[in-house]
């Protein structure tokens, strides 16, 4: 089978066919959107329900990772972690083994930016273009289809993918070769941690010092979208409940993945390895469903308990983990 690509009148590629696989929370919704501005879409996922409901969407779907491959002119994925990632595409039967030649690969899982080139060393000795763009925005934005991506790859291949990116979100940074999409999604993700968590102490104290949480939220910045206390900003997480957003367990597992490749290049991070000790008690303490400004909470509920039972502040507690 041969899908036909062609030229617009600028050198913008247009493709016949997209393949989409991994539709979980992110996914299900950048693969509707991909329907939405009438690309054609093949879908694959080992959960039967999150194909069948891009089926009655106007996608057709594939019986596993070769058959899409064998299919598609462009395959993006989402997935959830470097094994995932590594099994689909290096795997038996797996994209690599499967795509046609010239095919552009587009993950935009979050993994560490040594399997994103390991990959991509792998994909140019079967003359296939691959690039990684891990996203950041959250599920709202996957479903506004206003996500940021951040690009590594050539720039002949990142503007390859200018035009379908262009249709998942509103920002597209080209942050250099192979796998600095993935560097600068961790490293961004790692300032995001330990800034929540430097804005939940704040207002933690703040109220505990008589100051109005508004007034406080004012004072940082009126205009903030992360404000973790209820109530204080409409439509942000705090104030429903903590849902949507960006969950504990991703930034967890983003965490982890900082720490791992700071181990690997001796790098010192121990405001993000304690970042990683915390959001990991704050998942095990059964928030693991929640944004992650839910570490307002979680401080609050320490400070009760230590009050309640007499023991040390929950702040020396938690931040006296020793440093990895």
């Amino acid at each position: 089978m041969f899908n036909i690509m062609f030229y617009g009148s600028v050198g913008t590629r247009y493709y016949s066919k997209i393949g989409f696989i991994g539709l979980g929370n992110m996914g299900s919704h950048m693969a509707k959107n991909l329907l939405k501005k009438d690309y054609k879409l093949i879908v694959y996922d080992i959960n039967n329900s999150a194909m069948m409901n891009l089926v009655e969407a106007g996608a057709s779907c594939a019986l596993n990772v070769a058959e899409i491959s064998r299919e598609a002119d462009v395959i993006i994925s989402m997935l959830p972690s470097n094994q995932h990632v590594l099994d689909v595409y290096t795997g038996k039967n797996g994209v690599l083994s499967a795509a046609q030649k010239d095919v552009l690969l587009i993950d935009s899982s979050t993994v560490d930016p040594s399997v994103s080139q390991f990959i991509a060393l792998q994909a140019r000795e079967r003359n296939l273009r691959f690039i990684d763009s891990p996203v950041s925005g959250g599920v709202n934005a996957a479903k506004d289809g206003t996500l940021t991506f951040m690009v590594g790859g050539t720039e002949m291949h990142f503007n390859d993918a200018k035009s379908i990116l262009g249709a998942l979100g509103s920002r597209i940074l080209h942050c250099g070769d192979v796998g600095m999409g993935q560097a600068a999604k961790l490293c961004n993700n790692m300032l995001l941690a330990i800034s929540m968590i430097g804005t939940a102490e704040a207002f933690n104290l703040g109220q505990k010092l008589g100051l109005n949480a508004k007034t406080l939220a004012n004072v940082v910045n009126s205009s903030t979208g992360r404000c973790p206390v209820p109530g204080i900003l409409p439509n942000v997480p705090s104030s429903k409940n903590y849902e949507g957003g960006f969950g504990t367990t991703l930034m967890a597992k983003d965490l982890g993945l900082v720490q791992s490749i700071a181990t690997r290049t001796q790098t010192a991070i121990p405001l993000g390895s304690l970042a990683h000790q915390i959001y990991t008690t704050i998942i095990a303490q059964g928030f693991s469903n929640k944004d992650f400004s839910v570490i307002y909470q979680f401080l609050k509920d320490e400070d009760e308990r230590a009050v309640r039972f007499g023991a040390t502040a929950a702040s020396s507690r938690i931040y006296s983990l020793p440093f990895p």
